[in-house]
């Protein structure tokens, strides 16, 4: 039976809103047919999947399932995020919500519709889906959550805003995107969306979600200690850089 396009989980209706979704990944071959299976198709328009380089079948099977797909060689996830943002400046008109979800499958894509709603309904700009909550044994070192606590904790004396996650599924309205000019190419990508949102007291939510285990492979940050160590210290300097940049900005 063919989807109605004006349906989702529950039988709320998105008729006419248009949204594309953005899947950073990096040698996910194990986990692309999974999850372009399990995504709510009739919700999104495009699905990009931005191929930061991969070694494997990665992008072969991405397309195989029907998403767009993006090369982008520099290794980061913000330089794969800004590949798949380029795409859709690209391919006008704009939609009205751009998407982001991990090709790990840690984060479970039927959980997208809760994060569209806020801003469908205009109560929100930005959605963050929030794992503190609702993680799964296990699927979360220690260092990640202490790390997602402390930098959390600094967006708070930066900006006055309380977050409780960098959560990578998120959604936000694409004008309000285009507002923040987002510039980081790397592990930083998440918390300058977050800061740049707050500075600009745009919109924010934050929606409870499931946080399980990835369905297969290795994390590119926990799954070495090297790689946390980088993506670690990468958002704090981030968060400092923004901070002070705020600071020594000449006033207007």
């Amino acid at each position: 039976m063919k989807p109605q396009a004006d349906k989702i989980a529950g039988g709320e209706a998105f008729a006419g809103v248009t949204v594309d979704l953005v899947i950073p990944a990096l040698n996910e071959e194990s986990n692309i047919p999974r999850l372009m299976d399990a995504l709510p198709r009739p919700l999104l328009r495009h699905i990009i999947v931005a191929d930061n380089g991969s070694t494997d079948r990665t992008a072969e099977l991405a397309r195989a399932g029907g998403a767009q797909v993006v090369c982008e060689k520099q290794r980061g996830y913000g330089a794969a995020c800004q590949a798949a943002l380029g795409w859709i400046d690209r391919h006008a008109p704009d939609p009205l919500i751009v998407a982001f979800l991990d090709a790990d499958l840690a984060d479970d894509p039927s959980q997208l519709h809760r994060l569209l709603r806020p801003i469908m309904e205009g109560g929100a700009d930005l959605v963050i889906g929030s794992r503190s909550r609702l993680t799964s044994p296990g699927a979360m070192t220690l260092t990640q959550r202490v790390g997602n606590a402390f930098a959390c904790l600094l967006l708070r004396i930066a900006t006055g805003a309380r977050f409780s996650d960098l959560g990578p599924m998120r959604a936000i309205r694409t004008t309000s995107l285009r507002e923040l000019s987002m510039t980081d190419r790397t592990w930083g990508w998440t918390i300058e969306m977050q800061y740049k949102a707050a500075r600009k007291r745009l919109r924010f939510v934050e929606i409870d979600v499931p946080y399980r285990r990835r369905h297969s492979g290795s994390s590119k940050i926990s799954g070495t200690l090297v790689g946390a160590a980088r993506a670690g210290s990468r958002i704090l300097l981030t968060i400092g850089q923004l901070w002070w940049r705020d600071r020594v900005r000449p006033k207007r």
